[in-house]
């Protein structure tokens, strides 16, 4: 009887050593793909932001030619001040690379990374669409570019993972618009109510690249868009 029980408790405990031993590798596994998940949102998330860096840059563009661009010592270029207008040809889905040349042939020459942007939105025609211009950034060089050094150093910044982001945008002159607005930076009085104005469509993209090298390599791409109205 003695024998059977200690033969009974060898076979439970081996029982249940291996439904602990399968316990513990699925919550290996759960807690493996939480950990994939969490890092694809923060990515998500981060190429979000970065979108919406390439929208208030788009903007930016825009301001500077209608106010006239920056100069030296802070001072702005009056006297070439426009309201853009469209290049007259049907854009193909280039980007200018503004602040970077990778020295891959990821955006240059690959169909389809070469236009990854333009080929998020499904709006525009593509037999006529004309823009004013389009640029494409690398955000990690971008904040290179923006801070010191040391800076860089004291906030603990990845620039080399940033350096996977770019954002990149492209501006349509869509016509004329109705125009309100009150004592503004554009010179309006605080009595001008209402004035014809001109709008553009700010079509910008937030894009997460894994590996430039790899023209199969991992890719998060987060479109936005606005239009904003100046006054003729």
């Amino acid at each position: 009887m003695k024998k059977k029980q200690s033969g009974f408790a060898l076979v439970l405990s081996l029982v249940l050593l291996l439904v602990m031993s399968l316990m513990g590798g699925a919550l290996i596994v759960i807690a493996s793909s939480d950990h994939s998940k969490n890092t694809a949102s923060d990515r998500y998330m981060q190429t979000f932001y970065v979108a919406e860096t390439a929208l208030l840059e788009g903007e930016r563009y825009i301001v500077n030619k209608f106010k006239g661009d920056w100069l030296d010592g802070a001072i702005r270029d009056v006297t070439n001040r426009i309201l853009p207008t469209n290049t007259g040809t049907n854009w193909d889905g280039a980007m200018i690379e503004v602040n970077y040349n990778d020295g891959t042939e990821f955006f240059d020459t690959d169909a389809e990374n070469a236009k990854l942007c333009w080929n998020s939105f499904k709006d525009p025609n593509r037999e006529n669409f004309q823009i004013i211009t389009a640029h494409s950034n690398n955000f990690g060089q971008f904040f290179k570019d923006s801070l010191e050094a040391s800076d860089i150093e004291d906030l603990k910044v990845n620039i080399d993972e940033l350096k996977k982001y770019y954002y990149e945008y492209f501006i349509s002159n869509i016509g004329s618009a109705p125009y309100r607005g009150r004592g503004s930076s554009v010179k309006k009085t605080a009595g001008d109510d209402s004035t014809n104005g001109i709008a553009y469509r700010i079509y910008g993209c937030g894009i997460y690249i894994n590996d430039v090298n790899d023209s199969n390599t991992k890719k998060f791409i987060v479109p936005l868009e606005s239009v904003i109205i100046l006054p003729k």
